[in-house]
């Protein structure tokens, strides 16, 4: 088995997905903290969160093909993934899992106490959601959680180097201050609500096989008028989030914030119009994240001090 089939099998293009916002989470916590950094080492804290990232996003992908290979066995879309069709065995795909958890600890032990010791959140965050589907349609929202949970990843790992783990209690000193609040709450919680939207017309595709085996989505609960409503709402909740976020107090992540949330809404209810509506919708989707972070960078460059002394 090749470099080929494995970055097909972990799905490397959905990379770009969370890849923004485990940037956006760095670039606050950089500006944030960036005058309060001693040592000379922080710059190098972006490649050790980019290997944790990488491991993170390749084990969730391969644990969620190792539990789901009997769904996929019973679609006809999926029928044909590596672990269905014998192109890869259980054994190397259980190997992968094992590598790419490697790389989420090793990534995370280079940065600090702090981020190695909450290595545990995302890959039990990781291993529940394929199990989700086959209980409740609220599995969407908990894809969303999981890459939610990007940005306040990249943010904590850079922040603890700061604050240990006052940087996410707000204890400190004797006094209690959020340092996540309110950037990195709300946009973590808008990351949560776009995927939410976004996973939720991927599983169009899906609803007669989900139906016939039993497994749980929103459109095969409620229908498509339900899912177009449904999924335009979440897209306003997550501009929302992103307005009450505080980037949102300047106009370049506003104006970006605001024509991506446009966009997407476009797309959803072009649906029945358009001629490959899921590749049209991931395009616009991926596109989201890196449009919001080139606002945000635009709103607050990386400062030079620190970063790559």
């Amino acid at each position: 088995m090749g470099i080929t089939d494995i970055l097909e099998f972990v799905k490397v293009e959905h990379t770009l997905f969370s890849l923004p916002f485990v940037l956006i989470g760095y670039v606050l916590a950089h500006n944030q903290f960036v005058h309060e950094l001693s040592s000379p080492m922080f710059g190098i804290d972006l490649l050790w969160i980019l290997i944790a990232a990488v491991g993170a996003r390749g084990l969730a992908m391969a644990l969620n093909r190792i539990i789901d290979r009997d769904i996929d066995a019973a679609n006809p879309r999926t029928e044909n993934r590596h672990l269905v069709s014998g192109a890869m065995s259980i054994g190397t795909a259980w190997t992968l899992s094992a590598i790419f958890l490697g790389m989420l600890l090793f990534g995370a032990w280079q940065l600090n106490e702090v981020a190695l010791m909450m290595a545990w959140l995302p890959v039990v965050a990781f291993v529940i959601y394929p199990y989700t589907k086959r209980y409740t349609w609220l599995c969407h929202s908990w894809l969303g959680l999981c890459l939610g949970l990007a940005p306040a990843a990249a943010w904590v790992a850079v922040s603890a180097d700061v604050h240990g783990w006052a940087a996410i209690t707000g204890m400190h000193d004797g006094s209690t201050e959020f340092y996540w609040y309110p950037e990195v709450l709300f946009i973590s919680i808008g990351v949560a609500l776009w995927i939410s939207a976004f996973d939720m017309n991927y599983a169009r595709m899906d609803v007669e096989s989900d139906r016939e085996n039993g497994i749980h989505s929103f459109p095969s609960r409620f229908g498509e008028r339900a899912t177009t409503r449904t999924s335009i709402q979440l897209t306003l909740l997550w501009f929302a989030c992103f307005a009450i976020s505080e980037p949102m107090d300047e106009i370049w992540f506003l104006a970006a914030a605001g024509v991506m949330s446009v966009l997407n809404i476009a797309v959803i209810l072009s649906r029945e119009r358009l001629a490959d509506f899921q590749t049209t919708l991931f395009r616009v989707s991926m596109l989201t994240g890196w449009v919001l972070l080139a606002a945000i960078m635009a709103v607050d460059p990386l400062t030079s001090d620190g970063m790559f002394d």
